[in-house]
């Protein structure tokens, strides 16, 4: 069964810095794209970024473009999100997922693999 598995969040103070981890298991994890959403409370849950199978394409929402950095370790299972320049505005509880198709990053839609979220509350 595929399992994703986020850790890395905290408190921090406005214009500092956290990395989220998402370990996955249970599938090719080579193969298949990856992304990060958050949900704030109030709010419907948003795109982030995302991370093609091969490292080699990336999408970021234009709210966190710039200051976010998606990677990906594949000898570790491992996506990474690099926060830096952190805003109140960017106080949520942050999903890794995966798609249900190997090798395309797709549409929201498309992402079927949750984790349990880790949450990332920045001060003002």
């Amino acid at each position: 069964q595929v399992q994703l598995t986020e850790s890395g969040g905290g408190l921090v103070q406005a214009g500092g810095s956290l990395r989220l981890s998402c370990a996955a298991s249970g599938l090719a994890f080579s193969t298949y794209a990856m992304a990060w959403f958050r949900q704030a409370p109030g709010k419907e849950r948003e795109f982030v970024s995302a991370l093609s199978w091969s490292g080699g394409s990336t999408r970021y929402a234009d709210s966190v473009k710039g200051r976010f950095t998606i990677s990906r370790d594949n000898a570790k299972n491992t996506v990474y999100l690099q926060m830096n320049s952190l805003k109140f505005e960017d106080t949520a509880v942050y999903y890794c997922a995966a798609p249900g198709t190997r090798y395309t990053i797709p549409s929201t839609r498309g992402y079927v693999y949750w984790g349990q979220g880790t949450q990332v509350t920045v001060s003002s």
